[in-house]
């Protein structure tokens, strides 16, 4: 007998970056059925850190869905099934033998079949059956546990007179069994229901065949209480959002914060965007006063580079590369990607790389790789109309820079009152690594470059 090797691989959720232990199901890219290509996205899941899609493992025929929209998944467990080779598989389906159809045992149909007919009766008491053909027409019977008692041996004395048939026995009451071990769920997500007081057995799962997710557990806490008029509205926090409010929490209260501010005159910084975007070879290019603050932020760091350290254990740690972060709100909440090694670019790929990361960000479609590994942010408070802020510090940073809003002010400018330009920046340190004069310093040249951007420049040539 030839046993067909099955082509069915079940896909797990992989590893979606540092420390990523989980994501939500967002959205399927295909149905059960369809045939994918090898890297083809399948499916869009969310992390704590960025929406992502991801591709296929293999080419082939998907054949089975494990997890719904919506679902918290563990890394490592299986999403979705794929049949690599659905022709095999559909052409190696053995023949039954003859030895096999008499070696199977059939309950017979209820009513009668003519002889020869698939259900009838065949030569030497058997049933015609075709293996693998049809439905059965009887109900399923179940073969009986091992624990169960052995039927009582036939009494021994005469039985008693005929009487009235009797009501059957009314069944004994389930075994109540800890745990919630009654409802379909998996080990992690029974235990995040016993550490958020959940009872499983309330609850209607929403996974493969009504088992019990870690969303359906979440959503049982995050259920409001009744309030009159409804005048409350209750967010679970989870995702981007959640892992935003873990990290400034964490920041917050773990790095000793102190906070500068310094308003500048940026009329030269405008001037010089206006007659940069007016070049030929900048006019696909986006141009904003972003792009300079991110420079004098990149010429202040070689000239102090505590700014651009991290305080790890016992130690300083002061990098000699710049990844630089830009903060975007996008629909998912706030998130932080950064621009690997922004220190060796010039001004033209920084304004590309800057562009990409913040219509990535705004896409969700920003990968966990750039979530990583930023030495240095900058958050754009003005574009939402504000003067500045007292931004928390992203863990592992020494500093993060407010950029706030440009507007026209009068402003005492050689000595006579005249309407410029004027902004206000804000610097918050680790006052662990920074002491108030080098960040003043700090602040003071990078308000120093946007005041005259091309007198910098050429000061650090």
């Amino acid at each position: 007998m030839v046993s067909a090797v099955s082509t069915v691989k079940e896909f797990p959720l992989p590893d979606l970056g540092e420390g990523l232990t989980e994501g939500e199901i967002l959205r399927w890219l295909v149905q059960v059925g369809d045939v994918v290509e090898l890297n083809q996205p399948i499916v869009e899941v969310e992390t704590a850190k960025a929406a992502v899609e991801i591709p296929a493992k293999w080419a082939g025929k998907v054949t089975s869905i494990f997890q719904p929209e919506g679902a918290m998944v563990e890394v490592g467990t299986p999403i979705v099934a794929i049949d690599t080779d659905p022709d095999r598989a559909a052409s190696a389906a053995p023949e039954p033998s003859a030895a096999g159809l008499a070696a199977v045992e059939v309950v017979p149909a209820e009513g009668m079949v003519e002889p020869g007919l698939i259900g009838g009766p065949a030569p030497g008491g058997r049933t015609a059956v075709l293996v693998g053909y049809g439905p059965k027409t009887t109900a399923a019977k179940r073969r009986s546990r091992l624990t169960e008692p052995p039927p009582a041996p036939p009494p021994t004395t005469a039985p008693p007179p005929a009487a009235a048939p009797q009501p059957p026995a009314a069944a004994p009451p389930p075994e109540s069994v800890p745990d919630g071990a009654k409802v379909l769920a998996k080990p992690p997500v029974r235990k995040l229901a016993r550490d958020l007081g959940v009872d499983l057995t309330g609850l209607v799962g929403t996974g493969p065949q009504g088992s019990i997710t870690r969303a359906d557990v979440e959503a049982a806490t995050a259920a409001p209480a009744p309030v009159v008029g409804g005048r409350e509205q209750r967010i679970p926090v989870k995702g981007v959002r959640k892992l935003t409010a873990e990290n400034v929490a964490h920041s917050a209260f773990t790095a000793p914060h102190v906070t500068v501010f310094l308003t500048v005159d940026v009329t030269r910084s405008v001037r010089a965007l206006d007659r940069l975007r007016a070049r030929p070879e900048w006019r696909d290019v986006r141009v904003s006063p972003l792009l300079l603050a991110a420079k004098a932020v990149l010429l202040a760091i070689k000239r102090y580079p505590l700014a651009n350290s991290s305080w790890q254990g016992e130690e300083i740690v002061v990098k000699d590369y710049v990844n630089l972060g830009i903060a975007a709100a996008t629909d998912r909440g706030l998130i932080v990607p950064n621009v690997k090694d922004a220190d060796r670019m010039s001004l033209r790929e920084l304004a590309d790389a800057m562009t990409a990361l913040v219509q990535t960000a705004k896409a969700g479609k920003t990968p966990p790789s750039d979530m990583t590994g930023g030495t240095f942010t900058i958050t754009n408070v003005g574009v939402f109309g504000v003067d500045t802020g007292t931004p928390i510090l992203p863990p592992g940073e020494a500093a993060i820079l407010a950029f706030g809003v440009i507007h026209e002010q009068p402003w005492v400018h050689k000595g006579k009152v005249k309407v410029r330009s004027v902004t206000t920046l804000g610097l918050s340190f680790d006052h662990r690594i920074i002491d108030g004069e080098l960040g003043a310093k700090f602040l003071r040249d990078v308000g120093a470059f946007l005041a005259d951007p091309e007198a910098s420049l050429l000061a650090s040539c």
